[in-house]
């Protein structure tokens, strides 16, 4: 492993494990993957180590079978399947991929293409600024943005992340988002503590952040409704969505 090494005056060899959740993903993890390689190739973070934890809940069209086709394809042993017999959650996800994490700091990500990989050397610059512990992606100041949605899921998000900053005064301006850096051993320690499952888990975690008075910063990325596959989000998923925030309004 690469991790932690010197490579020249002023520099350390930095590891980042990057988590993609899949379900029904065969269209995209490929498309993905590559987008992730080069990523990696930016001058910002070549010189550092990556791998790509893939947490596959059981997908019934053949997820699983393209992941081990590029591991073998590209002979790639940074490229890791770490599948879950079934659909056990979002937040879940997380956890059981930052079991598998190696390195020094996690990058959580969706599969169907929304989260351009080329934001995360942006990330990794913002995160050695000042060495934040987290870095977030919003869709919600200038440089930012959303494309592919109708206007009733561009109010539905606004709404959500309204409600979230009266009730809650998170400190950042995008709430709801699910493209982050985090500082691995942060995040491991606040996973314990974390309750709700769902989107609503990535409400709560960085709400968590926030009120153990972790450093957070924001990068502006662009949000692209996904081109194959169909959407995870429902009515069920809204509705727990508001429970989960009356909840940590209630205990937070």
């Amino acid at each position: 492993a690469r991790r932690s090494v010197a490579v020249g005056a002023g520099s350390v060899m930095t590891k980042y494990s990057v988590i993609v959740p899949t379900y029904n993903e065969r269209r995209n993890i490929g498309i993905l993957y590559l987008l992730l390689r080069k990523a990696f190739e930016d001058p910002r973070c070549a010189d550092d180590d990556f791998e790509i934890i893939v947490v596959d809940d059981n997908s019934p069209d053949g997820t699983q079978d393209v992941v081990k086709a590029l591991a073998k394809e590209y002979n790639d042993d940074r490229l890791l399947l770490r599948p879950r017999p079934g659909k056990l959650g979002l937040g879940t996800a997380y956890v059981h991929g930052l079991a598998h994490a190696t390195g020094e700091f996690v990058v959580i990500m969706d599969a169907d293409l929304s989260h351009h990989p080329r934001a995360i050397p942006e990330f990794i610059a913002k995160q050695r600024e000042e060495n934040f512990d987290v870095v977030t992606g919003t869709r919600y100041v200038k440089g930012g943005g959303v494309h592919g949605w109708d206007t009733r899921r561009k109010l539905t998000s606004r709404v959500a992340n309204y409600l979230a900053h009266v009730l809650l005064n998170p400190g950042v301006s995008d709430l709801t988002g699910s493209f982050r850096l985090y500082r691995k051993s942060m995040l491991e320690d606040l996973v314990k503590r974390v309750a709700s499952k769902g989107y609503v888990f990535q409400m709560e975690i960085i709400v968590r952040c926030r009120r153990a008075g972790l450093s957070v910063a924001e990068v502006p990325i662009t949000f692209v409704d996904r081109v194959y596959g169909s959407s995870k989000l429902g009515g069920a998923e809204i509705v727990g969505y508001l429970k989960g925030l009356l909840w940590l309004f209630a205990t937070m």
